[in-house]
């Protein structure tokens, strides 16, 4: 792991699927459906599902055949993540106040109809995705909310991901995954319906489908490769944020962490130790190539320069680890998720405090948040006068529309004097 005392701002180029490839899946998909999938998931997933919908049973079989710790620590953080989505779901509430005498605006809150939720499947498959994208949902009222998982060769998908969909309360699961699950949710086939909103991370192949399919239908964001940003200095435990940041690292070879520390001392003692915990780390292999890559602690002058770099890179996880923690965070205005002090760590919001672990990548922190229970909702505008009450509007009206050459909106409002 490099010390270094700079870090550029916009990361080097990442690896992504190729636009053209993922273009024909996706039209192929629109354009023959099931036939399609079919097709596309014997290439792909080496192998076709049994069916294109599990069967309640199979979840529910899934969830019971479960060790009673694994349906225990499931339990605990799906009652925190709908605990928060809940109460978030309250911060947005419908309104119409009287803007003049009789005229009358406001807003609706109202949730989507139909979502579909991405969970990935490859090398880590990840029951924590379904609680943290699903529950949301339904928390904000949404009535259909499907889960996109690829299956195993020929069989169903990952059961500990069945058994997180069964707990969650998933309207469906679709075992097909990649730029083929993405097309299939947004275009609809034979036997999987289309939704209007597609959320949750994937691979590079899901992203650049997300990206092609914008417009049919919504999205949440475009995910890239996953990162983490320590602000520490000589209180924090060397050991942890090691720890911390070999935890983020252990993701994908293209996975960044990185500290940002005040103390030359502190950063010299964080790299040996980050060097001593990989050796006897079980997924070396992935998190020594991506500390390798993007591994970074940044020696910078002072504490104005550690919240700098943070609102300038954005991270997707923020944690602030020195004594005044809660000082920092204040000034701390662009990320994903922020995790204050030295207990806050990441890897537990990874699970089971509360907030999704879907989050903004790539500086998309500087204009958006992460998923949450607002996602799902729409704020729907309106508008009401009482009789006669709108003439006091019609003049202003008419006489912006001459302005910009609209005769006909002109004369529409001057039928309302």
């Amino acid at each position: 792991m490099k010390i270094v005392e700079h870090l550029p701002i916009v990361r080097g180029a990442q690896t992504s699927a190729s636009p053209a490839r993922v273009q024909a899946i996706v039209e192929d998909v629109r354009d023959r459906g099931d036939s399609a999938l079919r097709d596309w998931s014997q290439q792909l997933d080496r192998g076709v599902p049994p069916a294109w919908t599990v069967p309640h049973e199979v979840l529910a079989e899934a969830w019971h055949s479960l060790a009673q710790a694994d349906r225990d620590a499931l339990e605990h953080a799906a009652r925190n993540i709908r605990t928060f989505a809940e109460a978030q779901r309250l911060t947005l509430q419908g309104m119409e106040i009287e803007i003049e005498p009789g005229v009358f605006a406001g807003q609706r809150v109202v949730p989507v109809d139909r979502v579909a939720c991405y969970v990935p499947g490859g090398r880590y498959p990840l029951p924590s995705t379904v609680l943290m994208t699903v529950i949301p949902a339904l928390a904000a009222g949404v009535p259909h909310v499907v889960v996109l998982t690829p299956p195993r060769a020929d069989a169903w998908p990952d059961r500990h991901i069945l058994a997180a969909a069964y707990l969650a309360g998933a309207t469906a699961v679709h075992p097909i995954g990649g730029a083929q699950g993405i097309a299939a949710a947004a275009y609809g086939t034979e036997s999987i319906a289309a939704v209007d909103l597609i959320v949750g991370p994937g691979n590079a192949w899901v992203t650049e489908a997300k990206r092609q399919v914008y417009g049919v239908v919504g999205i949440d964001a475009l995910a890239g490769p996953s990162e983490v940003m320590v602000l520490c200095d000589a209180s924090a435990d060397i050991a942890t944020v090691a720890a911390d940041l070999l935890a983020q690292a252990e993701h994908d070879p293209d996975a960044e962490a990185i500290a940002v520390t005040d103390d030359a001392i502190f950063a010299e003692q964080l790299r040996l130790e980050v060097e001593r915990q990989l050796d006897g780390l079980p997924t070396r292999e992935i998190a020594a190539q991506s500390i390798a890559r993007h591994g970074r602690i940044v020696v910078v002058a002072d504490r104005a320069a550690m919240v700098a770099l943070a609102n300038k890179r954005a991270p997707e996880h923020l944690e602030i680890v020195t004594h005044d923690a809660m000082a920092l965070a204040e000034r701390c205005t662009s990320y994903g998720g922020l995790f204050i002090g030295h207990d806050a760590a990441e890897v537990l919001g990874d699970y089971c405090t509360g907030p999704s672990h879907v989050l903004p990548t790539g500086r998309a922190g500087r204009y958006t948040g992460g998923l949450s229970a607002l996602t799902f909702l729409k704020v729907l505008s309106t508008q009401r006068a009482d009789p006669g009450a709108a003439r006091g509007l019609a003049a202003t009206a008419a006489h912006l529309a001459r302005l910009e050459g609209l005769e006909a909106h002109a004369r529409a409002a001057e039928h309302r004097k």
